[in-house]
């Protein structure tokens, strides 16, 4: 086998050695936010908006990828609950309203954000100090494999 056959198939293997390992942790701290009383759903739209203050409807299901009205109804729900909050209109566009997060909605992610970082630190404790290396070295490129960086 050449060279490049040989790095796609260590490719697809590292795929496919990565995808359930990424997936059972994904969904693990998926419960934890279920555990803090917030959805995974919510607590991603709290996420995106803590890190993009005062941002659009609009902005915000494009980045979130979710259709507008959507997003409309989940924003509204998070809104009524009391963890959203509407900006005044910009006065270069009226109609365009940025949402923030209130203080009981910072207090909701910082929960959320403490429990997931609680069982991963829980976990990683059981781990070698070689093995919290190397998921230390992996962290940034993981990050770029998400899209975050």
């Amino acid at each position: 086998m050449n060279a490049p056959a040989a790095a796609a198939l260590d490719i697809v293997d590292l795929a496919e050695v990565l995808r359930p390992a990424l997936l059972r942790t994904s969904r693990a701290l998926r419960r934890e936010a279920q555990r803090a009383g917030v959805s995974a759903l919510d607590a991603q739209i709290l996420g995106a908006v803590k890190k993009n203050p005062g941002i659009g409807v609009s902005a915000l299901a494009d980045r979130e990828q979710m259709t507008r009205p959507s997003m409309s109804s989940h924003v509204k729900r998070l809104e009524a609950s009391g963890w959203l909050g509407r900006d005044e209109a910009s006065q270069d566009d009226r109609r365009r309203v940025g949402i923030r997060l209130t203080p009981k909605g910072l207090k909701a992610l910082d929960a959320i954000r403490r429990r997931r970082n609680d069982w991963l630190a829980a976990r990683l404790s059981l781990l070698t100090p070689e093995a919290r290396a190397a998921l230390a070295a992996a962290a940034e490129p993981l990050a770029r494999l998400a899209g975050d960086r």
